[in-house]
């Protein structure tokens, strides 16, 4: 089976991504306007234009939605305020199902607002972010299972983005942990995918995608417990851990699957300047491929090298207009025709040869 045939696979897909669905605000704003109030001195800081894009679990959706998955629907809590609106048309824009949203009224919508200066197109001021800091509801709560536990079975794979970083967290409580747990126990084949910033020793029966630094933290939580340790105490499925530049490290059954990162023959294609600015950070963006490459007929290592590749082709190929674009975190849809040019390694190869 060739790659140009399993990406072909893409559209008949199913993805939900159930957690924090917040709104991204670009706002541009003129450095020369900002004159001092007059009230109280202070300089303004004035927007000439804004932007907004589905961000944290919108984020993960987009991607999925751009890549060409035949369907993509949420499950997050929206407020009934004006940033609510904006997320909600933002992800109708890209094609993703948004009925699954629990509406909360009188809540805030999480919402990051990111200032980009004109002059440089550099953000450069503090991010104003509406938060929360306290458990949701427990109405909301109860809402939020419901609708999961409903939809899952109509779902290929499920995504969660606990990306909520107070101590209380956000729409993943341990209820939605719970849940999942007893969706994932009866089918192996189920795969729900979690990316947590400050829980991931808290799940069960999923498969975990820490960064390097989270793991970190989730194992000393556990009492300075080994990576294997963590894994096990997570359950059965596998555990990815990324490493930024560096790419991954898969552990799965007592053993380290191996660390996946771009080939010599890419660093050299596709390096220098353009390798420099996209490192960091770029391999967790990639990984919200994998649920679908793996679905879509690879093991889970040569899917992973595929994953971590695709990111570098589709830039090169652009140019490196991702690195510009006014939204850095969505994925361009023609990134899905590039897939099918990507340099396999020989190990990738020979496994896709045996499909």
């Amino acid at each position: 089976m060739t790659t140009a045939q399993i990406v072909a696979r893409f559209p008949g897909l199913k993805a939900l991504v159930i957690g924090d669905i917040c709104l991204d605000r670009w706002c541009i704003y003129d450095p020369a306007a900002a004159e001092p109030s007059r009230e109280t001195g202070i300089p303004r800081t004035a927007v000439v234009s804004t932007e907004v894009t589905p961000g944290a679990g919108g984020t993960v959706a987009s991607n999925l939605a751009a890549l060409g998955c035949g369907r993509v629907s949420v499950i997050g809590v929206a407020g009934d305020d004006g940033h609510g609106y904006e997320l909600r048309r933002a992800l109708a824009a890209r094609g993703i199902e948004a009925d699954l949203l629990v509406e909360a009224a009188g809540r805030l919508t999480f919402t990051y607002t990111k200032l980009r200066n004109a002059s440089t197109g550099e953000e450069d001021l503090a991010r104003v972010d509406f938060v929360h800091t306290s458990s949701p509801e427990a109405s909301i709560e109860t809402a939020v299972v419901e609708r999961l536990r409903e939809a899952a079975p109509a779902f290929d794979v499920i995504l969660v983005s606990d990306q909520a970083e107070t101590e209380h967290g956000g729409v993943v409580t341990g209820a939605v942990r719970c849940a999942l747990a007893e969706i994932a126990a009866p089918d192996e084949r189920k795969v729900i995918w979690v990316d947590s910033r400050r829980r991931c020793e808290l799940f069960r029966g999923v498969l975990i995608k820490p960064n390097e630094q989270e793991a970190e933290e989730a194992c000393r939580r556990l009492g300075g417990v080994s990576l294997e340790a963590l894994r096990r105490v997570v359950g059965r499925r596998p555990m990815i851990v990324t490493q930024g530049g560096r790419g991954a490290l898969v552990l799965e059954a007592g053993s380290i699957l191996g660390a996946f990162a771009p080939t010599d023959e890419l660093e050299v294609r596709y390096g220098g300047s353009l390798w420099t600015h996209l490192a960091t950070g770029i391999y967790d963006r990639a990984i919200q491929r994998l649920p679908r490459l793996a679905l879509a007929g690879f093991n889970l290592a040569p899917a992973l090298a595929l994953a971590l590749a695709a990111p570098l082709v589709a830039a090169a190929a652009l140019g490196g207009a991702l690195a510009g674009r006014r939204d850095p975190h969505q994925v361009p849809a023609s990134c899905a025709s590039m897939l099918m040019s990507i340099p396999v390694t020989p190990g990738v190869r020979e496994e896709l040869e045996g499909w």
